[in-house]
């Protein structure tokens, strides 16, 4: 009866080996969860029979360390949750596995090659489709017109009438420095996404009347589209005593760039100078930003920390194509182990709830690094050395219980 309880234990020992050399030899893989296996005792009836391994416990809700790896494309889960990938067999996989990348299809995989489960946008609209395969728009960003320019600038109350009268502008012939006193260029797009330009001379206005002359807090702006005198070629901004904007009232005035034709569409912006100040010290701009872009061509893709697929085109431009998709259980530690660092469902788990990052109780991301493995060397270590005496224990179990025989069976 001894040598079957000790060769359960032997046994057993040889189960919890497996688990503590697999903790071991994925201490270096990316999102792996230790597992421990538990002993439990077994009986026929009140009589002992040994032992077995009656359960095993994976620690999936403590989390691993952290990695800084910068690529664009890598990501880890703060906190609770899964990514999502459904393998060729359409198999839900669930992974701590944050690596991924664009497949020569232009669907979104992970570091297994399965394609990656997200909620798709078409932008410019943000409304999220029904969670599906992340497929990675590839082609051309048309351009986008532009309609407005923020501009915001500091007109020093310190500048002087220039002496040059300010001369009209013609194609080619720049104005004359001496004639302004500041100016500022910036560049809108059409609809075809050809560039143009917008360039704003400032002029302090001279004092009325006199004698003595009468001071004032005017000043002139002429505008050139291209640089030729566009139709709004001249507007006036005027400050008020404590240097706010007064005129234009509304804070803005629209230039006409493009009057259309059957080729380009009709190209009016709305110039505003909200903002703009008439204090003393030196002129600059703060904000020269006008809206709309060039076309652009697919260059790359990027997750950021919403979870937000990020296309990138050449133009500079960003555009957010979807959402990663984060599974939640109710009971994480029943979901069963599979291939490629992943787990799937079990009826111990419970049923899957998909959400975005940072939903309910699903983790945010961050982005640029990945999850390390959550296994303590040193802890597999001990429990390692552990097993061994216990092993060698039932070992001289089993050959104490065979002396004895032989020394019977000498005896008879």
């Amino acid at each position: 009866m001894s040598f079957d309880i000790a060769l359960s234990g032997i046994q057993s020992i040889n189960e919890q080996l497996g688990s503590i050399s697999n903790n071991i030899a994925n201490a270096g893989t990316f999102g792996f969860k230790s597992s421990r296996a538990n002993f439990a005792a077994m009986y026929a009836g009140d009589r002992p029979t040994g032992a077995h391994i009656g359960s095993t416990s994976q620690s999936i809700t403590q989390n691993g360390g952290v990695l800084t790896t910068n690529r664009g494309l890598d990501a880890l889960i703060n906190g609770r949750g899964f990514f999502v990938a459904k393998d060729l067999t359409g198999q839900m996989n669930y992974t701590r596995v944050g690596i991924f990348t664009k497949a020569a299809d232009n669907y979104l995989v992970d570091a297994s090659g399965r394609r990656v489960q997200g909620y798709a946008m078409a932008p410019p609209s943000t409304v999220r489709g029904a969670m599906a395969d992340v497929l990675v728009p590839t082609g051309t960003l048309p351009a986008k017109p532009s309609t407005k320019i923020d501009f915001q600038a500091n007109m020093s109350a310190d500048w002087k009438t220039p002496t040059a009268p300010f001369a009209a502008l013609t194609p080619g012939v720049p104005a004359d420095p001496a004639s302004y006193n500041m100016s500022q260029t910036s560049t809108v797009y059409d609809s075809l996404g050809k560039q143009h330009t917008i360039t704003q001379y400032f002029r302090k206005v001279a004092p009325a009347g006199g004698p003595p002359p009468v001071p004032n807090n005017l000043v002139d702006v002429f505008i050139a589209v291209d640089g030729t005198a566009s139709a709004t070629a001249t507007t006036q901004l005027d400050f008020d005593a404590t240097g706010k904007l007064t005129l234009p009232a509304t804070g803005a005035i629209t230039v006409g760039v493009l009057p259309g034709s059957a080729t380009v569409a009709k190209l009016d912006i709305n110039l505003s100078y909200l903002g703009t100040t008439f204090q003393a010290g030196n002129a600059s701009a703060s904000i020269n930003a006008a809206d709309g872009y060039a076309p652009g061509n697919y260059v790359g893709v990027e997750l950021n920390d919403d979870g937000g697929v990020i296309a990138k085109y050449s133009n500079g431009q960003k555009q957010q194509i979807g959402v990663l998709a984060i599974a939640t259980f109710p009971n994480d530690e029943g979901l069963t182990p599979t291939d490629n660092t992943s787990w799937s469902e079990s009826g111990a788990s419970g049923t899957a709830n998909y959400s975005e990052p940072g939903q309910g109780v699903a983790g945010k991301l961050t982005t640029g690094s990945l999850e390390q493995s959550n296994v303590d060397v040193t802890t597999e270590l001990v429990s390692l050395m552990t097993s061994q005496r216990n092993y060698q224990a039932n070992s001289k179990v089993i050959s104490t219980e065979n002396a004895m025989m032989q020394s019977l069976m000498q005896a008879l």
